[in-house]
């Protein structure tokens, strides 16, 4: 099977060369892999222990970033050494400041990972969620590094469970330790006969938490909320703008804010054309022309996690597409979270339904009957944000789980 594994590995090598004439981020990609070596080279400092993490993007960062954070203020002796196989996370966090070394992980090929981990040599390797490379893992398992799977989530239609994959499973057998989110993970990998697991949840409850406590205070979207309740719509694409705003335009004595996932100029104006209302873009508000808008619209990066504080009802955004965004930054400060309906593979949208702190719908009539429902009865929605805030905080502490059992505090 490694043998089958090698040769998907090198066709992918070579698929991406060729994408890389013609996309940008694949050109991203082949430059950052071969500045991998340079970069250690240069910034490896001997004698020191390093952590290594890897990510294959931004949201597996995310995830990370909790233990990251929360090894380098109890031990600052390690140096923590970041990786990321996509440059949609290296690009955004190249210069995050709670690692001492950022660069890409080049491609999975023996020669590659024998010799980063031969550079490297970390003291311990940790992989979020569903990173899982065979020749890294083999190479870190030869020169005795343990190796923690962080918030790691099995499912039943994974290769490993497969029959044809009873070759590939044994990349999980140099595992030292999962630490997964869920009791279902935690069985299937006992039907491989694989028993060093932890039920400890997801760090993202944690970051969430963090993130909370540290959320701006916004005195434009002050300005503009005043006494009103105002639905947020956070990381919107068209198919959500279509059912938000003519709802929103029919709807009284709600505001709007809207941040879509997409801020260009284009699309920006796209969405004021649908409008029939005063509408304020955030980057040309000031506190007096906001005071009589009925929409504001988020047109840059780096707000929504503290806009959403400001909300009654919260809408997230990509269920009609490759699926949906953070729910958990919404839900965290006790309103309902809506949503669209490809939403199967996250786990918190499934728990957020059952709890009754999140609604799935799925086309104009489902959208309109939810928010007329949560809108009319001041009962419900307040229970329903009861229930969203309850279900995160009583998840929050899968950081200190994982710290106990590796530092063994």
């Amino acid at each position: 099977m490694l043998g089958v594994y090698s040769v998907v590995i090198s066709l992918y090598l070579v698929a991406i060369r060729i994408a890389a004439i013609f996309n940008k981020k694949a050109r991203l990609m082949v430059e950052g892999h071969k500045q991998t070596f340079t970069i250690l080279r240069d910034r490896l400092v001997p004698g020191e222990k390093y952590l290594w993490f890897h990510a294959a993007s931004l949201g597996e960062f995310e995830q990370g970033r909790p233990l990251m954070e929360r090894i380098r203020e109890k031990y600052p002796h390690y140096k923590i050494l970041l990786t990321f196989f996509s440059p949609s996370g290296y690009e955004v966090r190249k210069n995050y400041e709670g690692a001492d070394i950022i660069c890409y992980l080049p491609i999975d090929t023996p020669i590659n990972a024998k010799r980063f981990v031969k550079t490297v040599r970390p003291a311990m390797a940790f992989f979020i969620k569903y990173e899982f490379w065979q020749n890294y893992m083999k190479m870190l398992q030869k020169y005795e590094v343990p190796i923690y799977s962080v918030c790691s989530i099995f499912r039943p239609n994974q290769v490993f469970f497969r029959w044809y994959g009873g070759q590939y499973y044994k990349v999980l057998t140099r595992i030292t330790q999962f630490f997964v989110q869920n009791e279902r993970s935690k069985e299937l990998l006992a039907t491989l006969n694989i028993h060093n697991a932890l039920v400890v949840g997801d760090t993202r409850f944690d970051r969430v938490k963090q993130i909370s406590e540290q959320a701006k205070q916004l005195p434009i979207i002050e300005a503009f909320k005043q006494d009103s309740q105002v639905l947020v719509a956070g990381s919107s694409w068209e198919p959500d703008e279509d059912l938000i705003i003519p709802y929103f335009n029919d709807l009284k004595n709600w505001k709007l804010i809207l941040a879509p996932h997409v801020v260009s100029d284009s699309h920006i104006k796209n969405i004021i054309s649908k409008l029939n209302c005063k509408v304020v873009r955030y980057t040309e508000a000031t506190a007096e022309n906001v005071k009589d808008a009925k929409c504001l619209l988020i047109d840059c990066y780096g707000l929504l996690s503290s806009v959403y504080r400001y909300g009654d009802i919260s809408y997230v955004g990509g269920g009609f597409g490759v699926g949906i965004h953070n729910l958990l930054e919404a839900a965290i400060y006790g309103i309902p979270v809506v949503f669209g309906p490809n939403n199967q593979r996250f786990q918190e949208a499934q728990d957020l339904k059952a709890c009754g702190g999140g609604f799935e719908i799925s086309d104009v009539d489902s959208f309109t009957k939810c928010m007329d429902r949560l809108i009319r009865n001041s009962e419900e929605l307040k229970e329903s944000g009861n229930a969203a805030g309850t279900y995160v905080n009583s998840r929050i502490g899968a950081t200190e789980l994982i710290m106990k059992a590796i530092f063994k505090e």
